[in-house]
């Protein structure tokens, strides 16, 4: 199967947005849904894809802010999220005023990019068949305590989420965040992933399971 994949750097952090689908004009899957509903919809459109799934690596604002907009705008949408991080996706304005400062007014912050009402629990080991897509879940704490990376097998692909980028890795100094457990994480869940594994980060340039190995300076030294 060849994916179609396309991403979108979205809201002040550049968070990546990804749709993925096994064709355009089909269903498809959302991965991450930064406060910008309406740049994901127009996407969602640009490909003809009906959404069927909204998976968030974690509960930050700017990776699950979206959430809410994107399953009202599109009723058949499943939205998953690890409960380890309700904390953060009930409570966004807590991790905005940690990012920016003074935040306003929290109850209206929290209304505007809150998580959906239903929400369907992410566990580590669990395996999806999303839009004919077979997709594990890898339960990655570290950077949140319900940080989660997905893995697509068939196509060798990792969408990290805040967990390993290009040359670095998860911060761990907002709520919840501890540096030993995300390399924890990483020795467990994402360094016995094969080297030609593409990874697809929260931010910044998709990289590969080998490149990070040899030149990430975080990784060095790691099993």
């Amino acid at each position: 199967m060849s994916l179609v994949i396309e991403g979108r750097s979205l809201w002040v952090a550049q968070t990546n947005c990804y749709v993925v689908a096994a064709e355009r004009g089909g269903p498809g899957i959302v991965i991450d849904a930064p406060p910008d509903a309406d740049a994901i919809g127009a996407l969602l459109a640009s490909l003809d894809i009906t959404p069927v799934a909204l998976l968030v690596t974690h509960g930050h604002i700017d990776h699950a802010g979206g959430s809410d907009k994107v399953a009202r705008a599109h009723p058949g949408v499943v939205t998953y999220l690890h409960p380890d991080d309700a904390f953060l996706y009930r409570d966004p304005a807590s991790t905005l005023e940690r990012l920016m400062g003074t935040v306003g007014d929290v109850e209206e912050i929290n209304r505007e990019f809150g998580a959906p009402e239903q929400l369907t629990e992410l566990a580590d080991g669990q395996r999806l068949e999303l839009a004919g897509i077979e997709i594990d879940v890898l339960h990655t704490p570290g950077h949140t305590p319900g940080h989660c990376c997905f893995s697509v097998p068939s196509e060798g692909l990792l969408f990290s989420g805040d967990q390993l980028f290009a040359g670095s890795i998860g911060r761990t100094d907002l709520p919840g965040g501890n540096t030993e457990q995300l390399i924890a994480s990483m020795v467990s869940h994402v360094l016995p992933l094969a080297d030609d594994v593409d990874v697809l980060p929260g931010h910044g340039p998709a990289t590969t399971i080998g490149q990070e190995r040899v030149a990430n300076p975080f990784l060095q030294g790691l099993a």
